[in-house]
């Protein structure tokens, strides 16, 4: 019941005490507890078929005995349902959607499409975007929030004011940030080098996602000036067609080439090309991490959104989720070259101590303006970095720390509380607390962050 708590906090287990209150429904639905929108089961109530019709409140359902609380749900499994985005094979906008006529039309044709033709069809196709109610856009917390007020639930069942748990992010980071590039064709990779330099300029290092067959050519000069100058080289996709999460027998055949371009590579990360994804299929690939599930994806082809902005497991693979929106569709999707979206998501992430993850793709920043507005988001990332301790490192660095993360405990001594585990020595003990009814976290000896 209280898995993913200890999981996102990494609290001690015998401070979480969640219960079952009553039998689960036979169907899945939506439902509320407090500001969050659920799916799942819940005791004593069917659920939605929407999140746009009412949706019953749940909090009434949870009840305080004995130290321990009784929610009308099982938090494990609306945690899953809501990171592995399950709602939304429910509501047509899941992966069974790849499969479509128009869909694999269009990506028969797109080779041959300009852009100023292809952006015109994706407005089309993602017309009334700003309509879809859940996930909540631009950034979706909800299982952030939902693990949060879980965890005052815990707190308040036994009477204790907070909760000792191990911090998010190493030496006390603020929150963390990852700029990554996908490279989709000739031009991009040949711009790759030239874009090193200005991710150089601002002291960020980044990750270059490239496609190994058939939109380009791959010469390890090239492979090897990515490594060489520090950069990370991960795997994208196979040839870039769309059709990677067709079937569970196509991709699995997919997944054996991947797999082999990632051990030569040396490559730790993966990303399927258009954020394409069954997360349920994830156990095919041979990666320390994914990083190819939105945070809320109104404004990608495949809808959906995995409603956190931490980094989760699925199985063996650690998800580092895509949190922010990406420069093509901000350029020519949305129309705008201000930073002022992007400047919204990081203000909304950080609130959460949470990861910022971009996506900026060398083959649309060649032109002046773009350049531009780049630049200008990697000065306010630095900017960060100095004012906050906004931790930026490359995706490879935060999937490490986080395994370890997930493998140290809080142990208690005479002194107070201490981290064991590899890696603990970059990390610190955190508390959790409430304040007028919120969570609100604090580091040992300093004060409250959120």
């Amino acid at each position: 019941m209280s898995d993913c708590l200890t999981q996102y906090f990494r609290c001690p287990e015998d401070y979480v005490s969640l219960g079952l209150s009553g039998s689960p429904s036979e169907s899945d639905g939506y439902f509320r507890f407090g500001e969050s929108i659920c799916y799942g089961r819940c005791a004593g109530h069917r659920p939605s078929s929407s999140p746009l019709r009412p949706l019953h409140e749940a909090i009434p359902g949870a009840i305080t005995e004995d130290g321990t609380v009784t929610v009308p749900f099982a938090p494990n499994e609306i945690v899953k349902n809501l990171t592995q985005e399950r709602y939304s094979h429910s509501n047509g906008n899941g992966p069974l959607k790849l499969n479509s006529p128009a869909n694999r039309l269009y990506y028969l044709i797109r080779p041959a499409l300009p852009v100023a033709a292809r952006k015109h069809l994706q407005r089309i196709r993602l017309k009334n975007w700003e309509k879809i109610p859940f996930p909540h856009w631009p950034v979706d917390t909800t299982v952030d929030t939902l693990l949060g007020d879980l965890l005052l639930l815990a707190m308040k069942a036994p009477g204790i004011d907070r909760i000792p748990f191990i911090w998010f992010w190493p030496k006390g980071a603020l929150s963390a940030a990852i700029m990554t590039h996908d490279v989709e064709t000739t031009l991009g990779r040949d711009f790759s080098s030239t874009l090193m330099d200005i991710d150089d300029e601002f002291g960020i290092k980044s990750s270059f996602q490239v496609v190994p067959e058939e939109r380009y050519t791959n010469p390890s000069f090239y492979l090897d000036s990515i490594t060489a100058r520090g950069f990370e080289l991960a795997v994208q996709d196979l040839n870039h067609d769309g059709r990677l999460y067709l079937t569970r027998h196509e991709f699995a055949r997919r997944a054996e080439r991947i797999n082999e371009y990632g051990r030569q590579w040396g490559a730790e990360g993966f990303r399927a090309a258009i954020l394409y994804r069954r997360q349920e299929w994830f156990d095919e690939l041979d990666f320390s991490y994914d990083m190819s599930v939105p945070n809320v994806a109104h404004l990608d082809p495949q809808r959906g959104g995995c409603c956190t902005v931490m980094p989760f497991f699925v199985g063996k693979i650690l998800e580092l989720p895509v949190t922010t929106t990406q420069d093509y569709t901000l350029f020519h999707i949305l129309k705008s070259h201000s930073l002022d979206l992007w400047k919204r998501q990081i203000d909304l992430i950080m609130e959460r101590n949470g990861l910022v993850s971009f996506i900026v793709h060398p083959d649309y920043i060649t032109t002046q303006r773009e350049l531009h507005t780049y630049r200008a988001l990697l000065g306010y990332l630095a900017d960060l970095r100095e004012k906050t301790n906004l931790w930026i490192a490359t995706p490879r660095e935060v999937s490490r720390w986080w395994r370890k993360r997930a493998e140290m405990r809080l142990v208690k001594s005479r002194a107070g509380w201490r981290i064991e585990g590899p890696g603990s020595e970059q990390a610190q003990v955190a508390y959790a607390t409430e304040e007028n009814g919120q969570i609100k976290f604090a580091l040992e000896q300093t004060a409250i962050l959120r």
